[in-house]
């Protein structure tokens, strides 16, 4: 087959369509994950992903298609994961700096009054986005396309559609965040946010994945790294969940050190694989899961019509994990 031939079989329609599609599916997936399985958002306000799909979905997109394109690995992916955090809390909602935010006083407990920002809820909102909103949906998506696990998904077109889409979703949530208080942080506060993003996105693209491949050690089965996963982002959650103290900070801050350690010696270990990431992801998934029952939920039906939608959403999250599993080990 001559040359020209073989550009026509790699750009044709059922190909295209099969690089697009993981995109177009964590463009949905993000949304979902972040706030209906969190428990956020009940069912009945399923249209709901929509509305935030653009700003989550598009922001997941951005940081796996940029981090692939560059040929970085998880490391990269999770920092521009926390500069994505840091976007939509700092500069879009500012919900880091509103103490009134969504009509709670989410920064009075653990107040720092020279940043006029609460550690407490710094830290916890940012590890939603770091963790839920971005890094699980990614890994989740890679894993049922193992075979295009570490490609782009998108070309130079559909990554600008992307890239207006999630400026166009992050406006209409700033917006929409500014009508209900009509709060905007002040220029310093706006300043250090935008320094800190850049920051981040800049030691993001300075790790290089083969300083950090070193052999050290057999990695542990999948299954422990999943329980892992599962006890140490639980404890993050049942910690929050009871208190909003200092303590809490520092429960955090070492739940943090413990896992970046652990997970960073096993990644580097020999027999360290695609079904470990799964596990690691499917911990966190799951914790999202027992969490959708006991979370309010601040859009749509609270209630029976609520748990049912729990369920719904836990049982989805539980076939997807079993399927990257099962597709990652039949790509082996």
């Amino acid at each position: 087959m001559s040359k020209m031939n073989l550009n026509l079989v790699s750009t044709s329609p059922l190909t295209m369509r099969r690089r697009v599609a993981p995109a177009f599916g964590l463009f949905f997936l993000s949304p979902l994950v972040a706030e209906f399985l969190l428990g956020n958002i009940s069912i009945s306000s399923i249209a709901a992903p929509l509305f935030f799909a653009p700003m989550y979905g598009g922001g997941a997109i951005l940081i796996r298609e940029i981090t692939r394109r560059f040929h970085r690995g998880w490391p990269t992916m999770i920092l521009l994961g926390l500069a994505y955090g840091v976007i939509e809390e700092g500069l879009i909602t500012q919900s880091l700096f509103n103490p009134s935010y969504a009509g709670q006083e989410l920064l009075s407990s653990t107040y720092i009054p020279a940043l006029g920002m609460g550690a407490w809820w710094t830290l916890f909102v940012l590890t939603l986005h770091t963790v839920w909103s971005t890094s699980v949906p990614i890994a989740l998506m890679e894993s049922l396309v193992p075979d295009q696990r570490t490609r782009p998904w998108l070309g130079k077109i559909g990554l600008t559609v992307v890239g207006l889409l999630f400026i166009f979703g992050s406006a209409i949530n700033f917006f929409g965040t500014y009508v209900q208080g009509f709060f905007l942080s002040t220029a310093p506060q706006l300043i250090g946010t935008l320094v800190a993003i850049i920051v981040l996105i800049v030691v993001a693209f300075a790790i290089h994945q083969s300083s950090l491949s070193i052999t050290r050690g057999i990695a542990p089965s999948p299954r422990l790294v999943g329980i892992v996963s599962l006890v140490a982002s639980s404890l993050f959650m049942v910690s929050n969940h009871l208190l909003h103290s200092w303590l809490t900070v520092c429960v955090c801050i070492a739940l943090f050190t413990i896992m970046i350690i652990i997970c960073t010696r096993w990644s580097r270990s020999e027999g360290w694989g695609e079904s470990h990431l799964v596990a690691l992801a499917g911990g966190a998934l799951l914790t999202y899961a027992w969490n959708g029952f006991l979370q309010y939920p601040v859009i749509g039906a609270k209630g029976t019509v609520d748990l049912i939608g729990n369920g719904v959403f836990a049982l989805i999250a539980i076939i997807l994990l079993f399927l990257a599993l099962y597709r990652v080990r039949r790509s082996n």
